[in-house]
């Protein structure tokens, strides 16, 4: 299979040189020529499968040039007990007769990102081996706080690369920002940027854009590649869990196959859903996509009216991984929906460019009302939503209670009770702080000691290597302006 830009069809690269480059020369993003479609036998056949194998099938589809017994034992080392603490690695916890809960967080980080970035390491090392590159590879990623960290946990001390995370220097929690100061690694490097996370991912994408450090890279024997979801083998790997939970409703006699089933998941850059989309594009019996945001609301608004405009006032939420207003991987679904109309998308982010704005056709914003529902949640909602779980027994984080709250708002708005799973993005021992504010306790001084805290509170054991965080000394202090995020490549690439 081969994939294009969204920029410019007419490019087109094989699936290995997608992964190697992870954004397109042209500002665009890959995208595949078209979507394999899921049979029922397939998700017969898939129902019988752990999960690594899973992967490992629904992944070969859209990478025919990658030998299959590769891709199963990529998927072992990815998804494998020494990696996720739970024997499913994306199980789902059931809350009443008609919902479910998707737990993404089970990974070495704590964080949904694990999903995908556990996978990416080995799928970039087999790429760079099959289109002969012998330059080192320089990742770089900006994170809204998990990103970063599972990037460079997946990418740490990995021949041939180099990784570099940028992160707003006040829009991470302490625990997130912990984390990244204290990546162990020989390849790896941090970097805080005085802004918020939207600056940190233009900066990124203008590093990739600029001719003359490509040139000067090149001549240091590096080339730039990215660990966002910019890249076509970060969202791969998150289409497999919509079909895996979907196979598990089948598995637990909750639901028939053909059966369609709502999701609702939070997502600031918007590739969590994507994924959740592509899977529907390949037969998946999706329902309603719901898209829940926190109150940086560009998403909610651009689903109602079909206008995106992230000229507003940004807000720094407890739900930090989605404060964003510049939702990078929107640009496939406009792709998409335009049916590879690179012309327009080209014009519409053009237009976000140079005004902040766009207004997609009537024919496109129809289509987005059919397909998904946007809501957003308030800080109120967001602590409220968390109390209510915890009293009922289930301990969440704010991006889930966003998603949570989402939900029984669009089932209160539209009556619909089909059947569905909301998306939990994280544990709640990576934002101790509001969590234990929202439940009713007043949080210790020190953001490693809520750990413990927590756990006593609770009786919910702490993820163990979040607790060893404690005592951890940071190995990386630098702070830079947006303006000069390429003076810090260019240092770390000496």
């Amino acid at each position: 299979m081969q994939y294009l830009s969204t920029r410019d069809k007419s490019l087109r690269v094989s699936a290995a040189e997608a992964i190697k480059m992870g954004l397109s020369r042209d500002g665009g993003l890959f995208t595949p020529v078209n979507f394999p479609v899921l049979r029922a036998l397939d998700v017969e056949m898939l129902r019988g499968m752990s999960y690594p194998r899973r992967a490992a099938y629904i992944m070969g589809k859209y990478l025919e040039q990658f030998r299959p017994e590769d891709l199963g034992l990529f998927a072992e080392r990815a998804y494998g007990p020494d990696r996720f603490d739970a024997p499913g690695v994306a199980p789902l916890r059931q809350l009443d007769q008609h919902t479910w809960c998707l737990e993404l967080w089970h990974g070495p980080t704590s964080a949904f990102k694990d999903m995908a970035l556990q996978m990416l390491p080995q799928l970039l090392s087999t790429s760079l081996r099959m289109t002969g590159e012998e330059k080192t590879a320089c990742i770089l990623a900006a994170t809204s706080g998990d990103t970063g960290k599972a990037a460079m946990e997946g990418f740490a001390d990995v021949e041939q690369t180099r990784i570099l995370v940028f992160y707003p220097r006040d829009g991470v929690s302490e625990i997130q920002r912990l984390q990244m100061v204290t990546q162990e690694g020989d390849n790896v490097g941090v970097c805080a940027v005085e802004g918020n996370f939207d600056d940190a991912q233009n900066g990124v994408k203008r590093i990739f854009s600029d001719p003359a450090i490509r040139e000067e890279l090149e001549k240091r024997g590096c080339f730039l590649s990215s660990a966002n979801s910019i890249n076509w083998g970060r969202i791969l790997p998150q289409v497999v869990y919509y079909i895996s939970a979907y196979c598990d409703l089948l598995n637990a006699k909750e639901i028939k196959l053909g059966d369609k089933v709502n999701y609702c998941v939070p997502t600031g850059n918007f590739g969590n859903i994507l994924a959740c989309y592509y899977a529907r594009r390949m037969g998946l019996p999706v329902g309603k996509l719901i898209c829940a945001s926190n109150r940086n609301d560009v998403l909610t608004e651009f689903i109602r009216t079909g206008v995106y405009d992230r000229n507003r006032p940004f807000h720094a939420t407890m739900s930090p991984s989605m404060d964003i207003l510049i939702s990078s991987n929107l640009e496939r679904l406009l792709f998409d929906l335009s049916g590879g109309d690179d012309q327009l998308v080209r014009s519409l982010m053009g237009q976000l460019e140079k005004t902040g704005r766009y207004e997609v056709p009537g024919e496109m914003r129809e289509k987005l009302g059919e397909l998904f529902y946007g809501g957003f949640c308030g800080e109120e909602d967001t602590a409220s939503t968390v109390a209510m779980l915890y009293r009922c027994g289930y301990l969440i984080d704010t991006h889930t209670a966003v998603a949570a709250k989402v939900l029984t708002d669009y089932r209160r708005e539209t009556g619909d009770m089909t059947p569905a799973i909301f998306v939990s993005t994280a544990s709640p021992y990576k934002f101790c702080d509001s969590v234990l504010s929202a439940i009713g306790e007043t949080p210790a001084e020190d953001s490693v000691d809520r750990i413990a805290q927590m756990e006593a509170v609770t009786g919910v054991a702490a993820p163990a290597r979040l607790a060893a965080l404690k005592g951890k000394a940071p190995r990386f202090h630098q702070v830079t302006k947006r303006e000069a995020m390429e003076n810090v490549v260019l240092d770390f690439l000496k």
